[in-house]
């Protein structure tokens, strides 16, 4: 009578050891996007290597003699295009199938930023050297973490069983700040550990997601089947909705205190937008907005610094030489820049050695290469963003459990509704709050958070019979969820 589970035992084990069995396996399809990408790169560093060349022939009253074999900063982009290749290479000996077209996505958007980096003054901030250099230090980190997460993470339990763990450490984290922190620009974002400084705000959107993927699979049944009845109005059933609202309020609450709008913008929509996903409920989705409405105008008449961002986005020209004097100068980079922009390295010169948005490097970016790469330029940005958000979704769709699905589906958002933060703060469709364009502004702790997410989507990916599946369509975001509920 033993025999038996003892046998099953031994299959069970011998299962597990051929599933982490190391069996390298190739990567075409990656590989032939990540030779793309160090062409696209390589082109956009002759093109700004060519205007550095115009511009100091120009300057010095020589002849011009254009090399475009020599591309700006030639050894930071071997440098960086070296590690995306050596990440390549490390998920070929892995041999996981997982997806093989986030990491080019990802490789062609930091190389952007690196080259952005490049052609910006090297002494607006960076602590190795310049502005360029930090930026492929923190590059290169997050790589290794893309790295790492995707070949490691072959399990979830840890981030499904802690869940209350992980949300109860993001708001701790977020509290240090707020008593111990220091401001930056007026706002509260960044604490200081020792010899490590960051803002954990970047961190605890990814924590998050991690809560609300676990509370909402758990509760799912609950949260679409059950209704609270107040008159003709069917709310979410209260007691199974209020530990995951007082947990994200929490968050939401303390980062409003310390003036992080961005983040809190981003917080309420994600947390929105995973409510829907997990419930295809309008309902939520109107009540949500009828409470945004609410809560901004309370924000409005409560907090000055909310008031002024309004106003600015209202009517930046009414002190275009002050408060609106960032967004009047983003809405001129913009129209300088056309159709297809000024170039490379082309845009307005400096003014006084600034340039002329003092937070090109960390909040306009998308302003920075609208004017030098033009409309079709943004655009293609937005593209791979949507790539990154699109992959991410189909990673859900092809999940095997909610958690997975809710998990991977949020993950994706996050970085989809940050740059649609970023991108309509620049052109002005909605108020500036401040949040960084993931993989290509400049900062360490935003880049370090953005690739733990990509990470864990390439883990998340992995597929242990077959590739992900063709695109297909469905009535609804439910779908990706639905498939067993029946």
């Amino acid at each position: 009578m033993t025999a038996a589970p003892a046998e099953a035992r031994i299959r069970t084990v011998g299962r597990e050891a051929r599933r982490f069995r190391v069996q390298p396996r190739l990567r075409g399809r990656e590989l032939t996007l990540m030779g793309l990408v160090g062409v696209a790169l390589f082109v956009g560093a002759a093109s700004l290597g060519a205007t550095e060349q115009l511009k100091a022939a120009q300057l010095n009253g020589g002849t011009l003699h254009v090399n475009l074999l020599a591309p700006a900063d030639a050894d930071l982009l071997v440098v960086y295009l070296g590690a995306l290749i050596a990440v390549h290479v490390a998920f070929v000996i892995a041999g996981r199938r997982t997806d093989q077209i986030l990491l080019p996505t990802v490789g062609l958007l930091g190389g952007i930023g690196l080259l952005l980096m490049e052609r910006l003054p090297q002494n607006l901030a960076g602590s190795l050297g310049g502005l360029a250099k930090t930026q492929l230090a923190w590059l290169l980190i997050g790589l290794t973490i893309v790295a790492v997460l995707g070949v490691v993470v072959r399990s979830d339990v840890w981030l499904r069983r802690y869940k209350y763990t992980w949300a109860a450490a993001g708001v701790a984290l977020l509290l240090a700040t707020f008593v111990f922190g220091h401001d930056v620009n007026g706002a509260r974002l960044s604490l200081t550990i020792g010899p490590i400084s960051g803002q954990p705000s970047e961190l605890l959107k990814v924590i998050l997601v991690v809560f609300l993927a676990g509370y909402l699979s758990e509760n799912r049944p609950l949260l679409v089947d059950e209704s609270t009845r107040i008159g003709p109005l069917r709310l979410p059933p209260l007691p199974y909705l209020a530990p995951m609202v007082a947990m994200w309020a929490i968050a939401l609450g303390i980062v409003i205190v310390q003036k992080d709008l961005g983040a809190a913008l981003l917080f309420f929509a994600v947390f929105l937008l995973l409510l829907y996903v997990s419930t295809a409920r309008v309902g939520y989705v109107v009540v949500g907005l009828i409470a945004f409405v609410i809560g901004a105008t309370v924000l409005y008449f409560t907090f000055e610094h909310v008031r002024v961002r309004v106003d600015i986005w209202l009517n930046p020209f009414a002190d275009a030489s002050g408060s609106g004097y960032q967004v009047v100068q983003a809405l001129h980079a913009f129209a300088r820049g056309g159709l297809i922009g000024t170039g490379l390295g082309a845009g307005l010169p400096l003014i006084a050695g600034r340039p002329p948005i003092p937070a090109l490097h960390t909040d306009f970016p998308f302003a920075a290469l609208g004017e030098e790469l033009g409309l079709v330029g943004i655009l293609a940005i937005l593209g791979l963003y949507l790539v990154l958000v699109e992959r991410g979704l189909r990673i859900a769709m092809a999940a095997q459990d909610e958690f997975r699905a809710i998990l991977a589906a949020g993950l994706s958002l996050v970085i989809g509704v940050q740059a649609f933060i970023i991108a309509g703060g620049n052109l002005k469709l909605i108020p500036l709050t401040g949040i960084t364009l993931p993989f290509i502004s400049y900062g360490g702790s935003s880049l370090l958070a953005n690739s733990v997410i990509v990470g864990l989507l390439i883990a998340l990916s992995e597929r242990t019979r077959e590739p992900l599946p063709a695109p297909r369509r469905v009535g609804r975001i439910r779908g990706m969820l639905d498939r067993g509920a029946a």
